[in-house]
């Protein structure tokens, strides 16, 4: 009797075991092995990568402007430079001698406009005198033309009166076209000195452009020439010689691409961390100084402004950021990277990127429905003439063991974490992984949280 009560005890025993397994086992069908966080405060700043290279922000290729051998160069590569110092000299024996010839004649020009000039001021005291004589004569004849008519005087005495007052007024006559003659001639003398003086400038401009000076303050980055060396000067087709480069090395800059997406959150002002391959392990401080108004064609690095076609290659625009305390052996066209702050907000509600995900209203509305036991048509529904998105962004919050979809209004976007202005509230545990998990979780399942991946990985 015992060993029968016994056997029936065990059997129920064994049924209880088989029934609470198959409800685990049933119940664990449906659970789903997730990885979580908490939400929480933290800063964050949304930033734009972009590479380029360092620019000097001045700098100026010191080009030829004549045609001539080079007889002198008195800097090298590397060399600090002052404004109007003297970098290189061409030949200029011609253009020199040309200079001698024309100042000479001008000289000789203006000589010749002092001796005119003394002509004039002969001619016109010349012509004072012989009005005197004039005025003189003309007296004398008047008044022997009245004691004429009383038969005062002789005729013979009245033609000498005559006689002399019309040769007065011949030498008067005279010296007034010598006048004229010495004014003719000093205005020939003054125009012979324009044409020298503009004979002198133009040759003393072609002597100029055989010696070359610093345009600023600087350094000689480039240096492709040679003493003996013939240079010539460009053509409408053809570009003419580069002598050498000198860059204003105080003021550096990072030149980037940055792409057409992004530009739109780059502003004047904003702060850049420039990072330089050339100086590993280093970060530069910056600002943004300069944003380009055209796009540049990224194949080929033309501004679509110069693009005679149209085409839908990827675009980038041109950022300058200039270097607050640029290290001083930086050199021109060393690549760079810029991270350009966009945004920054402090003490921001923040979740990390990947746990982000996107569901359809229509689905979640349907699982909502499903869940309070509403009826769920079964019809196919009419295909809309337009297709509207319906897709939600949010995260799933772990609730009583089960992922809650939960809508969220996002902000800036950080490295690793985006902010989150509505939806969540710190301290919130969200799931965070993995990828599979997220892109097919659905609301409302079952889940169990396993972060040992994680720590794993962090450790």
């Amino acid at each position: 009797m015992n060993a029968k009560k016994i056997a029936i005890i065990v059997v129920v025993i064994v049924l209880l075991g088989a029934i609470v397994g198959f409800t685990v086992n049933q119940s664990q069908k449906n659970v789903v092995t997730v990885q979580t966080g908490k939400v929480m405060k933290q800063d964050i700043a949304s930033q734009v990568t972009a590479s380029g290279e360092i620019k000097p922000k001045t700098i100026v290729n010191v080009g030829a402007n004549a045609m001539g051998r080079i007889t002198h160069l008195f800097v090298k590569e590397g060399d600090k430079v002052k404004k109007n110092q003297v970098l290189a000299q061409l030949e200029n024996v011609q253009s020199a001698a040309d200079v001698e010839l024309n100042r000479a004649s001008l000289v000789s020009s203006q000589r010749d406009a002092v001796a005119a000039q003394a002509a004039l001021n002969l001619a016109e005291a010349q012509a004072k005198s012989s009005a005197a004589d004039l005025e003189r004569t003309k007296l004398d004849y008047d008044r022997y033309q009245g004691l004429l008519k009383d038969q005062l005087v002789a005729k013979a005495d009245f033609d000498t009166k005559k006689g002399a007052y019309e040769v007065a007024q011949a030498a008067h006559a005279q010296d007034v076209a010598r006048i004229a003659q010495s004014q003719a001639q000093l205005d020939s003398a003054n125009g012979r000195i324009t044409q020298a003086r503009a004979a002198l400038t133009r040759v003393d401009d072609i002597l100029s452009k055989t010696t070359y000076t610093a345009p600023f303050d600087g350094t000689v980055t480039n240096l492709p020439v040679h003493e003996g060396e013939t240079v010539v000067m460009g053509i409408q087709n053809s570009p003419g010689s580069t002598l050498m480069t000198v860059a204003d090395m105080g003021i550096i800059t990072a030149e980037v691409q940055v792409d057409e997406t992004d530009i739109v959150n780059v502003k004047l002002g904003q702060s850049a961390e420039v990072t330089i391959d050339a100086i590993p392990n280093q970060t530069f401080k910056g600002m943004v100084t300069e944003i380009g108004d055209n796009a540049i064609i990224r194949s080929t690095g033309v501004s679509t402004s110069q693009s005679t076609t149209g085409n839908q290659e990827a675009k980038d625009f041109k950022v300058v950021v200039t270097l607050t305390e640029p290290p001083a052996n930086l050199r021109p066209g060393l690549s760079a990277t810029a991270k350009i702050t966009t945004g920054q907000e402090h003490d921001a509600v923040a979740i990390p990127i990947q746990a982000l995900t996107m569901r359809d209203k229509n689905d979640l509305q349907a699982e909502k429905d499903k869940k309070a036991g509403k009826a769920v048509s079964k019809t196919a529904p009419v295909t809309p003439t337009k297709k509207e998105n319906n897709d939600i962004q949010g995260v799933f919050v772990v609730k009583n063991n089960k992922a809650e979809f939960r809508e969220v209004v996002t902000g800036l976007t950080g490295s690793t974490e985006i902010q989150v202005k509505s939806g969540l509230e710190p301290g919130d545990e969200i799931i965070t992984g993995s990828y599979k998990v997220l892109k097919t979780l659905r609301n409302g399942s079952g889940v169990k949280v396993d972060n040992s991946v994680v720590n794993k990985t962090e450790s």
